[in-house]
């Protein structure tokens, strides 16, 4: 059943033509079909981040996105430059916009040189339960069938999309980033971590909106493998705004951190 779905879905979630990035069905977002989730362009363009680093076999150890205006399901151009070069660290800026537009989304990377550590020094955090202990989880609010929610291989172990509260869940991206290329393990984690605000609502998706103005990741070490999972809470503040603060993990343990400024509203 899961292939004879998968077939009818894009094998990517963005292909290249020219100078231009075109998103496929499988970027929209839950608020509106004609807007992208937040989590593929983070991942686009932690990419190019990567691509642009001076530094050979460097890590990323921080992302900072901020979320212009909502990112449109439409042709995108990606730029980006060095804007502190060095031998050990470097920070790094890539901007979204519009093929004939403004700005949509911005994000800066802090990379660092890798380096051993004394062995025996780094223990990470041990992961959730594993994914196959968990369940799909309910989509029922997607208003697109074919959306966001579809490029990933979902796996609850605590909560769901559709239950208010805490949630862990580990998550496998079924397709790849860009067409024709593998998603790095950086890439995957990526395009679950702007979820963590969704799976951890605190509000009724019905009844409120909860959208997020940026996404920070700070990670440990360089994620692994293809399964990565998220233990997220989301706290809600009385003045219309939230914090999302989320433990990110793959199958050998805890990599890092994210957190997400959400605008609470009622839905018109």
């Amino acid at each position: 059943m899961l292939l004879a779905a998968m077939a009818d879905l894009p094998t990517a979630l963005y292909e290249r033509d020219g100078v231009c990035w075109l998103p496929t069905d499988l970027t929209r977002g839950p608020w509106d079909p004609d807007f992208q989730h937040a989590g593929p362009p983070a991942a686009l363009l932690c990419r190019e981040l990567e691509a642009a680093s001076a530094i050979e076999g460097g890590q990323t150890v921080r992302l900072s996105y901020d979320i212009l205006r909502p990112v449109p399901v439409s042709p995108l151009r990606i730029s980006a430059r060095v804007l502190r070069p060095g031998r050990r660290v470097e920070l790094v800026e890539a901007t979204l916009a519009m093929e004939e537009g403004p700005p949509v989304m911005r994000a800066t990377s802090w990379r660092m040189r890798s380096d051993a550590v004394p062995a025996g020094s780094a223990s990470p955090d041990p992961p959730p339960a594993p994914p196959e202990s968990g369940r799909p989880g309910s989509f029922g609010f997607w208003k697109a069938e074919v959306a966001y929610h579809r490029a990933l291989d979902w796996r609850f172990i605590e909560g769901d999309f559709e239950v208010p509260g805490p949630a862990t869940v580990w998550t496998r991206l079924r397709v790849a980033l860009v067409e024709g290329e593998p998603a790095t393990p950086l890439q995957r984690l990526l395009v679950m971590a702007d979820a963590a605000s969704g799976v951890s609502s605190v509000l009724d998706w019905s009844t409120f909106t909860f959208v997020n103005v940026d996404l920070g990741i700070h990670l440990l070490r360089p994620p692994e493998g293809e399964w990565m999972a998220m233990a997220a809470v989301t706290r809600l503040g009385d003045t219309g705004a939230a914090l999302c603060t989320s433990e990110l993990s793959d199958s050998r343990g805890r990599v890092g951190s994210s957190t997400q400024s959400l605008l609470v509203a009622a839905r018109a």
